[in-house]
């Protein structure tokens, strides 16, 4: 610049020695001006220093006239519009393309910032206390970082459920074995409950419940099951029964040889509960049991003989033998010995 001065006075202006001495006094002005002037700083970019001398009054117009160029999320330390300081040193951070998830958005970002949580805050990304963040919030930023906000929301739903009911089942000794009848017909109850139910990006993750209040109690249903056996003969007709038990059935009559009884006894034919023995086809005859497995004055369904009565005792009959009563020995010595199922008449 002094040098274009010189030549711009040597010919616009007269070359007498007062001239020439006008001219290099000014020149030497302008020279100690402009050393003023210029400054020598340090710009660090990402760590990495150069020096660079600049007339520039701020630190933009400094850089623009070095060809630094400086983008808009780059990060300068002092302002870029702040005045230029001798030897002052200018750190500039280069923002980085960061990969944003969040919100249902996916977002490339460009940033300067220290830090992950930093750059979402820039940016307008709030938050919430509860909300995961990954890579973690004070993660540094790096270019290409992939970057996921799950929101994370905790409600309490209160909700409305019913509650079942038991069925009771109860042996009715009135009804037939198989049968079925509803006594009670049931009613659900009702209960209050409250959860803590854990949202991400609005997707339940889980749910625990925190109290449970019965608002109205359940009414139990109620089914009687008929317990009465039903044996159905071979000559029809059927016998409802209340237990059943297999035996050995031999038969007797009120002879001599099988009572030791003789017709001009007082006790002939007489059971031991002080009846006379029969045999009633069409009714109830007279058996013997051992008492201590059939009660003397149970009734009975002997199968293949017919209804009876435990009117008699014997001294051989014990245990699950029976002995049936015949009006003849004939029908006696044709009944044999024999296996039997033995119905308790209900």
């Amino acid at each position: 610049m002094v040098e274009k001065l010189k030549d711009y006075f040597k010919k616009h202006l007269s070359s007498g020695p007062k001239a020439i001495s006008a001219v290099m006094l000014v020149l030497a002005i302008l020279t100690v001006v402009i050393c003023s002037m210029r400054k020598t700083i340090i710009v660090s970019i990402d760590g990495k220093e150069q020096k660079i001398t600049t007339l520039s009054s701020t630190y933009k117009s400094a850089l623009s006239n070095n060809n630094i160029i400086v983008g808009p999320k780059d990060k300068a330390i002092p302002s870029l519009d702040s005045k230029v300081e001798k030897g002052a040193k200018l750190s500039i951070k280069k923002a980085v393309n960061v990969n944003v998830d969040a919100d249902g958005k996916q977002l490339t970002i460009q940033s300067a910032e220290d830090s992950v949580e930093k750059m979402l805050e820039k940016e307008g990304i709030g938050l919430k206390e509860f909300d995961k963040v990954t890579p973690s919030k004070d993660a540094a930023l790096k270019d290409g970082l992939k970057v996921a906000v799950v929101r994370v929301e905790t409600k309490e739903i209160k909700e409305t459920k019913p509650i079942d009911y038991a069925t009771v089942v109860k042996k009715d000794d009135d009804m037939e074995q198989g049968t079925k009848k509803t006594v009670q017909e049931g009613q659900p109850g009702e209960k209050e409950t409250i959860s803590k139910v854990v949202y991400e990006n609005g997707k339940e993750i889980s749910r625990k419940l925190v109290s449970e209040t019965v608002k109205k109690n359940p009414v139990e249903k109620i089914v009687a099951m008929g317990t009465v056996g039903v044996y159905t003969p071979s000559r029809g007709g059927k016998v409802t029964y209340k237990d059943s038990i297999r035996m050995r059935a031999t038969a007797y009559t009120s002879s001599y040889a099988d009572t030791g009884k003789g017709p001009g006894d007082a006790a002939f034919g007489i059971t031991a509960t002080g009846t006379v023995a029969k045999r009633n086809s069409n009714s109830y005859s007279s058996v013997a049991v051992d008492p201590r497995v059939i009660p003397l004055g149970t009734k009975l369904y002997i199968e293949g003989y017919g209804y009876a009565v435990a009117e008699d005792t014997g001294g051989a009959i014990k245990g699950n033998r029976i002995d049936v009563y015949f009006n003849s020995s004939s029908e006696a010595e044709n009944w044999g010995v024999k296996w039997v199922n033995v119905y308790v008449v209900k």
